[in-house]
């Protein structure tokens, strides 16, 4: 009997220097540095890609208004015609002139110069030596007076921004969203770890120590078996643990990134010693969820986008209600002859700009059945009737998601202190019966049972509070909004 103890003595001790070969090294977390959620929030919105992309969406939509405001630009225009058959001038004709929208009405100013010569030349562009100078108008009566086409394009660009910034703000609380809950895994993966190296710890220790009284012939050799068995178990999930953990971090690392001065973001790794937070203990009230309805309602990015799309609607509909007037434009211009170079410009002459002297022209255009302006219009109507069906669909959606995310954190939160008094619970079994275990009236096994049950219940309350961590992005996130005003 003897021989067969020590056998199995030597046998334990070599499976415990196998142990010991594999734990990880130094766990220590007195160097240990928290990474807290809010750092962590801004540190991505400062300088995560997607959020500085986010913010040339605006950007963007800048530039489309610049582009429309390029319809109102002063032109400068020049046209030249020249013939010249059988040595004869037939016509020698050069109009230069400066063309000026004005941005509130559809009028244009128009300045022009004209120098025409040639034998043939039609009469009614005979003009005088030094030229003939025209400053006039057009002025759209009926169509095109109120709104037009270069209007509308320019309002429809500003609404662009709009739409822009709820954009924007989409991708950014769907990238914060992301971050939350990237880190609250991260804290679930660390937490775990925790618990399971504190576990294995105790039951290397507890192994070691039963070694010791069952070669001193105060424990049974099979106690020593129990023990090794447990001690390689744990370790086995401990090493599970730092994997989950490792990979964990990685994830985290992606949402990590530097941009000193403004400049190409630089992807930054994860130390070592740093740790996350832990979880808060403060809870939200009714007020909050009602005050985060209220913001659903005036500021998701969802319904932002489409108050643009049909204020963008409105004025397509507006515009081509214009459309079914008649087009009547009306230019008007006075007539002066240009003086000769080195003399003044005469205002008494009777070729100067005076009312006698002018040019006037009316067009008009109406199409008689308008079916192309009618058919148009009525799309735009249904267009915009949609938009608003779709608007008040998805603001009754956002505000059941809103509701059914509160429904969940409220879930959790019961659950957790459910779960915090089995926890505690667990750990008087577990006293109690280390008590019996140490004045001999229980067995190791009951003992580890306790123990290995007490972890599960602590990592299954740390779960629960990181499902309660993302619920409580999760609920931001359906009103609108993003983690860092949770903070």
């Amino acid at each position: 009997m003897k021989t067969i103890i020590f056998g199995l003595s030597l046998l334990i001790s070599s499976q415990l220097n196998s142990i010991a070969k594999a734990q990880p090294a130094g766990t220590s977390s007195s160097d240990t540095t928290l990474f807290t959620a809010a750092d962590f929030y801004r540190v991505v919105f400062s300088h995560h890609p997607i959020v500085r992309q986010a913010a040339l969406l605006n950007s963007e939509a800048q530039q489309e208004i610049m582009q429309a405001r390029g319809a109102f630009d002063p032109k400068l225009f020049s046209t030249y015609d020249r013939k010249e058959f059988g040595q004869s001038l037939y016509y020698d004709q050069w109009q230069s002139g400066l063309t000026v929208p004005v941005l509130p009405a559809g009028i244009d100013v128009k300045l022009t110069y004209d120098r025409n010569i040639g034998e043939y030349l039609n009469p009614e562009n005979r003009v005088p030596e030094t030229g003939l100078a025209a400053l006039g108008i057009r002025v759209p009566v009926g169509q095109g007076l109120i709104i037009d086409a270069r209007r509308t394009a320019l309002r429809q660009a500003r609404l662009a921004v709009n739409l822009a910034d709820a954009e924007r703000l989409k991708l950014i609380n769907k990238t914060l969203f992301d971050a939350a809950k990237t880190y609250w895994e991260w804290y679930m993966a660390y937490q775990q770890y925790r618990l399971i190296q504190n576990g294995y710890q105790v039951a290397d220790t507890r192994f070691r120590a039963i070694q010791q009284r069952s070669l001193l012939g105060d424990a049974a050799a099979i106690d020593t078996t129990e023990a090794l068995i447990t001690a390689q178990d744990r370790l086995v999930q401990f090493q599970q643990a730092e994997v989950n953990l490792q990979n964990a971090r990685l994830r985290l690392s992606v949402f990590l990134w530097n941009s000193a001065d403004g400049g190409t973001p630089q992807p930054v790794d994860l130390l070592p010693n740093v740790a996350p937070q832990p979880v808060p203990n403060g809870r939200l009230d009714e007020a909050t969820l009602q005050a985060l309805l209220g913001k659903a309602a005036d500021l998701h990015p969802e319904l932002l986008k489409l108050t643009a799309k049909g204020q963008q609607l409105a004025l397509d509909e507006r515009f081509q209600r214009s459309l079914l007037q008649p087009q009547l434009v009306v230019n008007a211009n006075l007539l002066s002859r240009t003086p000769a170079a080195g003399v003044g410009y005469d205002w008494a002459s009777y070729y100067a700009f005076r009312a006698d002297n002018h040019k006037i022209g009316v067009d008009l255009t109406f199409p008689l059945f308008l079916r192309k302006e009618r058919g148009k219009l009525r799309q735009i109507q249904i267009k915009n009737q949609q938009v608003t069906l779709e608007r008040q669909q998805t603001s009754r959606a956002i505000s059941n998601d809103v509701q059914a995310a509160w429904n969940e954190l409220k879930a959790l939160e019961r659950q957790i202190d459910i779960q915090q008094q089995t926890v505690n619970n667990q750990r008087i079994l577990l006293s109690a019966e280390q008590q019996k275990f140490d004045i001999g009236e229980s067995s190791l096994f009951l003992v580890n049972s306790r123990e290995s049950k007490l972890i599960d219940l602590e990592i299954k309350l740390e779960e629960l509070r990181t499902k309660q961590q993302k619920a409580v992005a999760a609920l931001w996130y359906a009103a609108g909004t993003n983690a860092l005003i949770s903070q």
